[in-house]
């Protein structure tokens, strides 16, 4: 089974977000793996134990996103590819139609990634990718049973549980309770050291600029406004509450 993990490096959950003129500062700062590209790793790794074949990892962007691919080839994946261009947008259409270009020669039966990356959100890539493709899609799995040339899932579905059963090949996104991402041993470590890892930019891709144009501009960056100390009302019952609606209709101005 050939199984591709798309990846991304995100800044570590628990830096601090400096931005500066609308640019987010990286000094300094820890990046890691996508903690949610982390499970995708982890059940690639244990489908291809299970049922044989290859586990490759595809990242776009710069070039410190090297150091998530080791890691994650360390956990046991057996090839890695990264995608670096500067003239590539940090625009989810872009580096989903770069993601496409890629994947559309190496038919995979199985590409697997994380439900969002914790430093955008959106959750758009997987989808664009997968229709793309024109393969089956399920976001948010929390459990994979590969059946020959079919996948069984559950996801999560608003506190709910969805099971679907989706032809091969086809692409879902992890969800934490997936599995227990492995950390990588000493052994892994070494090994990752010796396994392919190659770097492709749009000339590699025949790709042009004008081709990976954004499908979006963004206009401004900035930090949510600091909340202000909450206000605590004492007294009786009674008043305490007469007090609050008041505060809540002229002053919060929600009533």
């Amino acid at each position: 089974m050939k199984m591709v993990v798309l990846m991304k490096q995100t800044f570590d959950t628990e830096e601090k977000i400096v931005v500066k003129q609308g640019t987010i500062v990286e000094d300094g700062v820890k990046f890691v793996i996508n903690p949610y590209d982390e499970y995708a790793v982890e059940e690639a790794v244990k489908l291809r134990d299970e049922f044989g074949g290859s586990v490759t990892l595809v990242s776009l962007g710069p070039s410190r996103a090297a150091e998530a691919l080791r890691t994650a080839l360390a956990m046991g994946a057996d090839e890695a590819v990264l995608i670096s261009d500067d003239r590539i947008p940090d625009d989810e259409y872009a580096v989903s139609k770069v993601l496409y270009t890629y994947l559309s020669k190496e038919n995979p039966d199985l590409v697997l990634g994380g439900n969002f990356s914790v430093d955008r959100g959106s959750g758009q890539v997987a989808i664009r990718l997968a229709n793309m493709l024109s393969i089956p899609h399920a976001a948010s799995i929390t459990k994979l049973t590969i059946n020959g040339t079919t996948a069984e899932v559950h996801r999560d579905a608003e506190g709910d549980l969805e099971i679907l059963t989706l032809p091969l090949p086809a692409l879902f996104t992890a969800q934490q309770g997936l599995n227990e991402p492995r950390y990588p041993s000493l052994p892994g470590i070494m090994k990752a050291k010796k396994k392919p890892f190659k770097t492709y930019t749009l000339e590699d891709l025949d790709l042009t600029e004008d081709e990976v144009k954004p499908a979006t501009k963004q206009t401004i960056l900035t930090l949510p406004p600091e909340r202000s100390a909450g206000q605590i009302i004492k007294g009786e019952p009674a008043e305490a509450v007469s007090e609050l609606v008041s505060l809540l209709r002229t002053k919060s101005k929600v009533i």
